[in-house]
């Protein structure tokens, strides 16, 4: 069908930013030195873009860009004529030459690009940007060359692109269909848009099916779909027919070599596969001479045979072993959608039997129904696809079991039955982290009559779904319903209420919660740090585990630890010997909440195995987060930010945006105790850009005290009072009731520091009964910490040594460290100078042990106040500063005035004054503004003047 919307000129390139830096330096130091780069990637990602990009960011110099024509008579220049030319180029002023689709030149062309791209010196002031199309192998003659590749944009990336390039007028539901059915290409994305009539896009007409249509396809591959042969083409499609049925992107090369032989149509492909045929006998009056006897030579293995004996294999095609695949995920789908239509069905028939002969039931039957004609109901084969898509006892990813249950309701005739198995394929598609997938399942599943169980089905993976990537209260709603209707199954409806419970607390709804685990609710139990629900089928929910997680659970938010210990410790110890990844991640979600870290810590961890194994992409992304979380809780922030970056990643691929915002605020708590603030801005930024659109208010609480412990650890103790104050003071915009409390010790070094002791004190009764709970072993530590930044001096000295008792019991460098800082800085001020010099050195052991950079510039700077250098002292014009006056310096750099400063470092506005003077001399500045412009200078300028005073 002919749409009418009208794409809008994107204003910027989407999803390329890491590509674009590399460009950007390379078109940064073109005035020193030249180098090449090749761009690839498949049709449609956008190389033209970039290099069109690259083109017009060029300033300092010409650019050429010639224009590859296809294959030619080769008398084009030679390799040195070509390195002449791109030397005369640029002997005036650096140049860029910019060759797109350089796979389209003769094969002399490539091999004098080639050659004068290895040749060229870098003194030669050349930046040479070659393009070539990611669905073949690289050229030889490129192969040697640095290069950049394009992969798929990620769903975020691409709703952007999709946002950007229809103003936002797409309906949200054909807004995930279009991003889900593009596969993050952007090229394809477009084409759908401009597909689709203003009303389609809307949401106000249906769909066109399919909505990626062979035209739409192959006008985005732009030929490179098709075989050079009828050999290659069947060949072709016997790979792209078979990745449908496969556990990933390739598949078994003897299985295609099957498949072909079964073709039932003679063809080239049998012929090409197949050895050659023997001579015919001579005729036995031929004079034949004999011949000495030859040793017999083995047979090479058929997988071996698929490449082929007498011409090479297709260049779409690349084989690792016996395994065959395509490079480009669009030319295996644009080879499959433009083949004829009884061929393709030959195609599946011919691998429906030989997967049927080698006894692989569920694959077979699928290759079966897709050989079928016509869209008529076959109620045998849809049964038969179900029956194996449900059994356990078949070996079967989760992708693969959801798409055999769609097709068994694509094949059945009855609505209630066609709804259960669209709600079906939901749930696996969902374990198989394909929420995209899942949505229009249940869609079709709720347009058809059907049982309350069956809608109750359907309503728990539609919660589940936007528990993951969606509004957390639209999740509660839709979960507290599925429980409603799947009261009849207990086991399932538990299943429901604890996932309802789970939504109320990411949303930082405790009375929702409590109401849902409740006695006479359903009984929910699967909760952590931030609580998940594992969608493992209801049937196998252990009756025990749900009741002790429940009632555990509840006693926890009602304060009675001595209620919620004993449950809670069962669904740990039950873990110890369970192998399901949902058991163990509500194993190491009770023992977060018991304060158990290490218990979490090898329970999240098997939980992690056990989803890989199963191929669970969905909870993957969950497990790591337990493992970021205790991590987190146990000080060890480098360990939580690996766990998180994968999380992250994870959550981002398979389309887990609530998931991800929790691994973006895991990610900003670990960088704010380093020396990068861009960092935590970009992470936080994240975070909370998905948390207050989805109503995340854990994930939106952790993000604001990463970006106030930042600005604590930067010596900016105003502003993260600021912050940390909305976070922890009573009032309506008190943070999530599971995490305020933990920011609680910030806060009150904050609030001391910027001379808010009122309100530091009034925190710490709450503050003293979550340590008294027990379930933060770091809890009684900081509370003696809290105590001892409050008390007078009589008091400060034993407290801080009560603290540091208490971090001898409980474990962890970076807290132990923090007290050490401040106890050394109350020491030097105290002047004990010798017993500040040890606290203060240790503090910078323990910092430097945690990677905590910044706090360790804190203890540095102490120490050289006290006159010790723990490192050699650099040249810059901050050398030139007292101690004292560096901290003073920075401090009004930032934009402190005299006040701030004075209360920040514990001394008189006077003494501000007096050293800003010497500071504004030493320097040769004659304003705040100017010193602002110095100090930044220097800052950026390394650590040796970051770093750099004299004692």
């Amino acid at each position: 069908m002919t749409g009418e919307t009208t794409v809008s000129t994107a204003a910027r390139i989407h999803g390329r930013s890491a590509q674009r830096r590399v460009l950007r330096a390379l078109l940064d130091q073109l005035p020193t030195r030249g180098s090449p780069l090749l761009v690839t990637g498949e049709p449609g990602l956008g190389r033209t873009a970039l290099l069109t990009w690259a083109a017009g960011s060029f300033r300092t110099g010409p650019v050429f860009r010639p224009a590859p024509g296809r294959e030619s008579d080769g008398a084009g220049p030679s390799a040195g004529e070509l390195l002449a030319v791109l030397r005369a180029a640029a002997r005036q002023a650096p140049a860029l030459v910019c060759v797109d689709d350089a796979h389209l030149l003769d094969t002399a062309a490539r091999a004098a690009l080639g050659h004068a791209a290895e040749c060229l010196p870098a003194a030669d002031r050349v930046g040479l940007l070659v393009s070539v199309a990611g669905h073949r192998a690289v050229d030889p003659d490129f192969a040697h060359l640095p290069t950049l590749r394009l992969d798929p944009l990620t769903p975020p990336q691409a709703a952007a692109l999709l946002d950007d390039a229809t103003d936002g007028a797409a309906d949200p539901a054909v807004r995930e269909r279009l991003v889900a059915e593009a596969e993050g290409n952007p090229a394809l994305l477009l084409a759908l848009v401009r597909r689709l009539s203003p009303a389609e896009l809307r949401g106000r007409l249906p769909l066109p099916a399919p909505l990626a249509d062979a035209a739409t396809l192959a006008a985005v591959a732009g030929g490179a779909h098709t075989g050079r042969s009828a050999a290659a083409g069947d060949l072709l499609l016997t790979v792209a027919a078979a990745v449908r049925a496969s556990d990933g992107p390739d598949v078994d090369a003897g299985l295609v070599l099957d498949a072909v032989r079964r073709l039932r149509t003679p063809s080239a492909v049998a012929e090409r596969l197949e050895p050659p045929p023997e001579p015919p006998e001579p005729p036995e009056s031929a004079a034949v001479p004999e011949q000495p006897e030859q040793p017999e030579q083995p047979e090479p293995p058929e997988s071996a045979a698929v490449p082929g004996r007498r011409e090479a294999l297709p260049e779409q095609l690349a084989q690792g072993g016996d395994r065959l695949r395509f490079h480009s995920a669009l030319v295996r789908r644009t080879v499959h959608a433009t083949a004829a239509p009884e061929r393709r069905r030959a195609v599946h028939r011919a691998l429906a039997e030989a997967l049927e002969n080698a006894g692989r039931r569920l694959p077979g039957l699928l290759h079966r129904s897709w050989s079928l004609t016509g869209p008529a109901p076959a109620p045998d084969l849809a049964d038969r696809l179900a029956s194996a898509a449900g059994d356990g006892a078949v070996p079967a990813p989760y992708g693969l079991r959801a798409t055999a249950y769609a097709r068994a309701a694509d094949l059945t005739a009855d609505g209630a039955t066609r709804a259960e198995r669209y709600t079906a394929a939901a749930e696996q598609y969902l374990l198989a982290g394909r929420p995209d997938r899942a949505r229009p399942l249940l869609a079709a599943a709720r347009a058809r009559a059907a049982p309350a169980a069956v809608r109750g089905r359907a309503e728990l993976v539609r919660g589940l779904t936007e528990l993951r990537d969606g509004p957390v209260g639209d999740a509660h709603q839709s979960l507290l319903l599925a429980a409603s209707l799947l009261a009849g199954d207990a086991p399932a409806a538990a299943t429901a209420a604890l996932a309802a419970a789970d939504a109320a607390w990411a949303a930082g709804d405790l009375e929702g919660c409590l109401a849902t685990l409740a006695p006479g609710s359903p009984r929910a139990g699967e909760t952590a740090v931030r609580p998940h629900t594992g969608a493992e089928p209801p049937g196998k929910h252990p009756t025990m585990v749900v009741r002790d997680h429940g009632s555990g659970m509840r006693a926890l938010l009602q304060g009675r630890l001595d209620r919620a210990a004993a449950p809670l410790g069962q669904v740990v110890e039950r873990g110890g010997t369970d192998h399901r990844p949902e058991a163990l991640l509500r194993s190491a979600a009770a023992a977060l909440l018991l304060g158990n870290v290490d218990a979490a810590r090898r329970a999240g961890a098997r939980a992690l195995a056990a989803a890989r194994q199963l191929g669970s992409e969905t909870l993957v992304p969950q497990a790591l987060e337990y493992l970021a979380y205790a991590e987190l809780r146990a000080g060890r922030h480098p360990q939580a930010r690996a766990h998180a970056e994968e999380g992250l990643r994870v959550a981002l691929r398979t389309g887990q945006r609530n998931t991800a915002a929790h691994h973006r605020a895991v990610l900003a708590l670990a960088a704010s105790i380093e020396e990068d603030p861009d960092t935590v801005a970009r992470h936080v930024t994240a975070a909370l850009s998905t948390a207050r659109r989805h109503g995340l208010a854990q994930a939106a609480t952790l993000a604001q005290w990463a970006e106030a412990r930042a600005d604590l650890g930067r010596g900016r103790p105003f502003e993260a009072a600021d912050r940390l104050g909305l976070l922890v003071l009573p009032g309506p915009g008190r943070g999530h009731f599971a995490v305020w409390r933990l920011a609680v010790p910030c806060f009150v070094e904050a609030a001391v520091l910027a001379g808010r002791h009122e309100d530091a004190a009034g925190v710490l009764t709450d503050f003293a009964d979550w340590a008294a709970f027990g379930a933060d072993r770091q809890a009684a530590a900081q509370l003696a910490r809290c105590r001892a930044l409050l008390a007078p001096p009589e008091g400060a000295d034993g407290l801080y040594r009560r603290a540091l008792d208490r971090h001898d019991e409980a474990g962890g460098d970076f807290e132990r460290a923090r007290t050490e800082l401040l106890y050394g800085k109350w020491l030097r001020r105290r002047r004990r100078p010798r017993e500040a010099r040890d606290r203060l050195g240790t503090a910078l052991a323990g910092f430097e042990r945690s990677g905590a950079g910044v706090w360790a510039a804190q203890a540095r700077d102490e120490l050289r106040a006290l006159g010790a250098a723990p490192h050699g002292r650099g040249s810059g014009a901050l050398t030139r500063l007292t101690p004292q006056q560096l901290r003073i310096a920075r401090h009004v750099a930032e934009g402190a005035t005299n006040r701030e400063v004075a209360l920040t470092l514990a001394v008189s506005t006077r003494t501000v004054d007096y050293h800003l003077r010497r500071v504004f001399a030493a320097l040769g500045v004659r304003s705040r503004l100017e010193l602002a412009r110095v100090v930044g200078q220097a800052e950026r300028a390394g650590p040796a003047e970051k770093t750099g005073a004299r004692p």
